[in-house]
């Protein structure tokens, strides 16, 4: 049950509710059908007698019945000879002494009494079949509420960890490259570090959510690009074009720069002329399309466990949900990385 959209449905007491009008259900159908003897003193009275006396034993019942933990789902034939056997006699006993009580009179014959026994019998019986089936009905409604939230978890439990992936295999390599710059250029390594700090706050503070807006992303994937310049100098060629709008849009964090980075490794670093990148975010077709190019071909890929964009789609998938895709194309000498999200995201 949503409580936030009907907190007042949530507070109500359904039990009571549902026990005070099948009681009263009841005492409607003995009124209709001794109706033809409404008239004489203290019949309607004790009709009422009746129905209360009634709801009183169901409500001990229930007593009983938690007491006793029998809201299991598996049945026993406690639950059906009680109220066959226990309740339908002191119901009856109960009206026999209503009629004593109110009328003032005892009833001249008991024939009536194997189908006053009859009846409460099919009334309780009745009673608690339906009250089993309510408390199924919750059971069943708390699993799935359970089973959604069990589901919800492992699910953020699982982008935590894809994320947890990424940060520390990005910051070992830049490391890497700070170590081997620090022997050539110490100035570039400062600078490099300074770069390497902005990310790795990034890299914190986004891995808290399960989306960032894209321009954050950009920002963290420019600071990146500017650590790999300084390593790779006129070898790396980047530019960015971001159509104005798309900037809102969601992605998971550090998903552009894993995509960057395999740009650089396999377009840059492979390559001794090096390679142009380019990063393009436009709308096309009623979604916003990310598009990582770098110079070279997709054969150099073949040695790559791709473990990164694997990585990349299931935390695509993951954060962001279906109307989400990535893909890896080779098209007129460019290798590119597709991201398409849904607008909404």
């Amino acid at each position: 049950m949503d409580h936030t959209a009907h907190p007042w449905i949530a507070r109500l007491r359904w039990y009571w509710i549902l026990q005070l009008a099948g009681w009263l259900c009841i005492l409607l159908f003995v009124l209709a059908t001794y109706s033809w003897a409404l008239h004489m003193k203290g019949v309607a009275l004790t009709t009422a007698w009746s129905a209360g006396t009634g709801l009183l034993l169901s409500h001990a019942w229930r007593w009983l019945f938690k007491r006793q933990g029998w809201h299991a789902p598996r049945i026993r034939w406690q639950m059906f000879a009680v109220p066959a056997l226990v309740l339908s006699p002191l119901q009856a006993a109960s009206v026999t002494l209503g009629i004593k009580l109110i009328q003032n009179s005892w009833p001249g014959t008991y024939g009536y009494l194997p189908m006053a026994l009859i009846f409460w019998a099919l009334v309780f019986v009745s009673w608690t079949v339906f009250y089993l089936m309510v408390k199924a009905i919750g059971r069943a409604a708390r699993f799935e509420a359970e089973t959604l939230r069990l589901e919800v978890s492992a699910k953020d439990a699982e982008l935590r960890a894809l994320q947890a992936q990424v940060n520390p295999h990005f910051f070992f390599n830049s490391l890497n490259s700070v170590r081997g710059l620090m022997y050539e250029d110490r100035d570039a390594a400062a600078q490099m570090i300074d770069q390497l700090a902005s990310l790795m706050r990034y890299a914190l503070q986004s891995g808290q959510s399960d989306t960032v807006p894209l321009a954050a992303e950009l920002e963290a994937v420019q600071a990146y690009l500017a650590i790999e310049q300084i390593r790779f100098e006129e070898r790396l060629r980047a530019s960015l074009h971001v159509e104005a709008g798309v900037e809102t849009v969601r992605v998971p964090p550090m998903s552009l720069q894993t995509l960057v980075e395999n740009a650089v490794k396999y377009g840059v670093e492979s390559s001794v002329t090096g390679s142009d990148i380019t990063i393009t975010a436009r709308r096309e077709a009623g979604c916003v399309r990310i598009e990582i190019a770098n110079t070279g071909a997709l054969r150099q890929f073949s040695n790559s466990t791709q473990v990164g964009l694997n990585n990349a789609r299931k935390r695509l998938s993951l954060a962001v949900g279906r109307g989400a895709s990535l893909e890896l194309a080779e098209t007129g000498g460019w290798v590119r990385a597709t991201l398409t999200l849904p607008e909404a995201a």
